[in-house]
């Protein structure tokens, strides 16, 4: 497309894949968002009939007609978007004819679930800074009674018979699981702020299931599906093998009968991209996927997972999806779950380390 500063700069940052439509339905132009989300340069794409690179689940050439004789912006939602090597569901299609030129039609794809996931981790970090800052002021309050608590129970214990010294010692185990949950709480509070370096996602991702599989993940199958050519990504390797661990801690928890399986993914998507707090834009086009088989989580919690004191498991802390959502927000990613009875989906998407900065292993 021909255009003229600042419009060549525009159309290239646009965020979503775009495309630009002649009268016949052929593409123009595509913004390099469309291309990676095509997988096809905008030189192949040019003069190609737009069925024939994009299926929709709904019959699109009505929309198109009907953006075209009303000169009125269309709007397609939950669609399913097809191209040769991949399926988008859950996306948002926005057709608008282009001003001064009636045949020619601007056509924008949103993955809601992208939109959807980004406001989920905002919402998710904001809550568990709040919740945590309190939880640790209450920790720091609540441990020196419980200590005096737990204290008089055993020295109660010394002249009481065997019967009621099981009331006693009931009272100095809650006191001491409570205590390690506060433990827990002021941990999380004092994580420090990530030292990054380049780190390679498969050293990363090993070294956490191999010691899951000598420890409490024995018993599970652990299906690798990497992507080889991953680059780096810019992060602490302590702290990024600490997020792996305790999600597939929580996948070997969900399993049934204490069997299943957790697939490992690892792939490269260009098409995510988020706004910083200054305005700039950040890729994260680095996608690790932790799949499992368990019965999904409960519905009415799937909305609140990542923040503190929300668990899906009897006893639960809810502390390990929290701590896993801070350490990578601190490192500017995302994390999102989809879960369906059957399949669990957590995703983390990380930015790619920088070019100068060798991965360490």
């Amino acid at each position: 497309m021909s255009t003229s500063p600042p419009f060549d700069a525009i159309w290239a940052s646009l965020p979503m894949p775009a495309l630009l439509i002649d009268g016949k339905d052929c593409i123009l132009a595509a913004n390099p968002a469309a291309e990676t989300f095509l997988n096809a340069s905008t030189r192949s794409l040019f003069n190609q009939k737009l069925d024939d690179k994009l299926r929709v689940d709904v019959p699109l050439c009505d929309s198109l007609i009907r953006a075209r004789a009303n000169q009125a912006d269309v709007n397609i939602n939950d669609v399913t978007v097809s191209t040769y090597d991949r399926v988008s569901p859950h996306c948002l299609i926005q057709i608008a004819p282009v001003q001064d030129m009636p045949d020619q039609l601007l056509l924008l794809i949103s993955p809601r679930v992208m939109a959807e996931r980004i406001g989920r981790a905002r919402n998710a970090t904001s809550a568990a800074k709040s919740a945590i800052g309190m939880a640790e002021m209450l920790a720091h309050e609540i441990k020196n009674p419980l200590a005096g608590i737990s204290g008089a129970a055993q020295l109660l214990s010394m002249n009481l018979s065997a019967e009621d010294r099981e009331m006693t010692d009931l009272i100095v185990e809650e006191t001491r699981r409570i205590v390690k949950l506060l433990e827990q709480v002021e941990q999380f509070g004092n994580l420090r702020p990530p030292e990054a370096r380049a780190v390679n996602i498969h050293d990363a991702l090993d070294r956490a299931r191999r010691s899951a599989q000598m420890g409490y993940a024995s018993h599970m199958m652990i299906i690798e599906d990497y992507d080889p050519s991953l680059p780096a990504t810019w992060a602490d390797p302590d702290q990024l093998m600490q997020v792996f661990l305790n999600l597939i801690k929580n996948a070997t928890e969900a399993a049934r009968d204490n069997r299943g399986t957790i697939r490992l993914r690892t792939f490269y998507d260009l098409s995510l991209r988020i706004r910083r707090k200054d305005g700039s834009q950040a890729r994260l086009p680095l996608q690790i996927e932790i799949i499992d088989d368990g019965p999904g989580i409960p519905p009415d919690i799937a909305g609140d997972i990542f923040e503190p004191f929300v668990s899906g498991r009897e006893n639960g802390t809810g502390l390990g999806l929290a701590l896993v959502s801070k350490i990578i927000t601190d490192h500017g990613g995302l994390i999102g779950v989809e879960s369906v009875p059957g399949r669990t989906v957590f995703r983390i998407s990380l930015p790619v380390a920088p070019k100068d900065q060798p991965a360490e292993r």
